[in-house]
């Protein structure tokens, strides 16, 4: 097709400022003090809850293919469908119901205040209309739109940040083949004559997600194959931080995630841990960031038999859990192929919001719990082949999360007319509950670091009544 005089400018103009971000990327990123980076990370430690979202073409055969229904965004991996066939998807694709002020909307009913969305799955299809491959959502679908920067702006306009996911594997890329053709394509092996490219390939994508959406957030994934390295992650972490030095990057940019437990097994690269579907037992101290991911029913992507949906107390009860030990929660959503989130996610995540209008001062910016043993404590089993081994016991009953001055404990079973915890070394000056409109103070006695806590009969939330005591600086 021949080229009219404007898109010819619009291509030199792109590739002219590409390379200017890519001059100054070249630059050295300047070392952090541990302040420094703390306040690169002040509104993500801050803001605690995030949306996440997969959508890509696997959304297309919703779930099903030749009389299986249990799949979703691993679609390619798991059917062993050819590249050609599996690209036919996108001419299906054509999501006409999207609207991005729709999502954020749903989004911030439910208490969250960032987003990240998948702009490249491991099935190699991009979201918006890069440079780097035509096999993208403008190019190849009857959609022929960008949805990643509509995204972005609304999120900003409703003061969401706003985070993009890249796979470093990629199903569809020439410089990788299957691990098994015909049958599996994790983990992907790559050409070595080609890799230089892709990784330049992966710049240019990149640099045009942080140069066209702002993103705040680069949340890698798929970079457990042994021809990516931490080596590898060190020089793309660099690279991005040249552009972008505020921006925010996730531990699996290299190549050291203890699988799914998500932290690093050894020398680490980025900013954060990734816990995958499972929550720490124990928080990891001061200047340790993390964000444990979950799906809200059993997949990442679009299933649309798959009505396995967490409930509003295991959610609310989960972010507590994880906030009270320092971490984010980051909860995803599968959007259908016409571009709506399913109608019991908005459901239960609008009554997650509802909680969180009246509690979230007790999970926003909050540090984690100044108690000891709140979360559970280790039991040692007899000794077997000379080791001791030793597994956790959480408890349930209830949480803490702080703030200076105060103390947040989050009462998951109502422990009767008088509450019993050990405080340690925290002087206690005050008690309410936080749902108490009249904030009605609350009988105590504290013996040293035994703190008895006078309470009503019946909560004022079955989920999570929080008790705020007040304490000394």
């Amino acid at each position: 097709m021949k080229k009219n005089v404007a898109s010819i400018c619009c291509v030199a103009f792109t590739s002219l400022l590409l390379a200017c971000l890519c001059a100054r990327a070249q630059a050295p990123v300047a070392a952090e003090t541990p302040a420094q980076r703390d306040a690169r990370m002040a509104w993500w430690r801050e803001a605690r809850f995030g949306m996440f979202v997969h959508w890509g073409l696997y959304a297309v055969p919703a779930g099903e293919w030749k009389g299986r229904t249990d799949l979703a965004e691993w679609f390619m991996d798991a059917t062993g469908i050819s590249r050609e066939e599996y690209a036919k998807f996108a001419a299906q694709f054509n999501p006409v119901k999207y609207d991005p002020d729709e999502w954020v909307r749903i989004a911030k009913n439910a208490g969250m205040k960032y987003i990240v969305i998948t702009a490249k799955h491991h099935e190699g299809f991009a979201m918006w209309d890069t440079k780097g491959t035509d096999y993208n959502i403008v190019q190849r679908t009857p959609y022929a739109k960008d949805v990643l920067k509509p995204l972005a702006e609304a999120a900003r306009r409703a003061g969401l940040h706003f985070g993009t996911y890249y796979s470093i594997m990629d199903w569809h890329d020439p410089s990788q083949s299957p691990a098994q053709p015909g049958k599996h394509y994790n983990p992907t092996k790559m050409d070595p004559a080609r890799k230089r490219a892709y990784i330049e390939e992966m710049k240019t994508e990149l640099a045009e997600l942080i140069h066209e959406t702002h993103t705040e957030v680069l949340w890698f994934d798929g970079e457990w194959m042994d021809w990516w390295t931490n080596a590898d992650g060190r020089e793309l972490y660099a690279y991005l931080r040249g552009l972008a030095p505020n921006l925010i990057i996730n531990n699996r940019v290299g190549n050291s995630r203890n699988g799914l437990m998500g932290m690093d097994k050894g020398e680490g690269v980025g900013d954060f841990g990734t816990p995958e579907q499972n929550i720490p037992a124990q928080g990891f101290g001061p200047g340790v960031y993390w964000e444990t991911c979950m799906t809200l029913n059993d997949h990442w992507g679009y299933n649309q038999h798959d009505n396995h949906w967490k409930s509003p107390e295991v959610v609310i009860r989960n972010l507590v859990d994880i906030s009270s030990k320092g971490g984010n929660y980051l909860l995803n959503v599968g959007p259908t192929a016409e571009g709506t989130i399913p109608a019991p996610a908005v459901t239960i995540l609008g009554e997650v919001g509802k909680w969180l209008n009246v509690n979230g001062e007790a999970i926003y910016a909050t540090a984690p719990t100044p108690f000891a043993g709140d979360h559970g404590h280790w039991e040692a089993d007899a000794k077997a082949d000379g080791k001791d081994k030793r597994h956790w016991i959480p408890r349930w009953d209830w949480r803490a999360t702080s703030k200076p001055g105060k103390v947040y404990v989050h009462l998951f079973e109502w422990p009767g007319k008088t509450l019993r915890i050990d405080v340690g070394a925290v002087k206690v000056k005050a008690a309410t509950l936080l749902a108490d409109p009249k904030h009605a103070p609350l009988k105590f006695v504290q013996d040293g670091k035994t703190l008895d806590v006078q309470l009503p009969d019946k909560p004022l939330d079955p989920i999570d009544t929080v008790l705020v005591l007040d304490t000394a600086k």
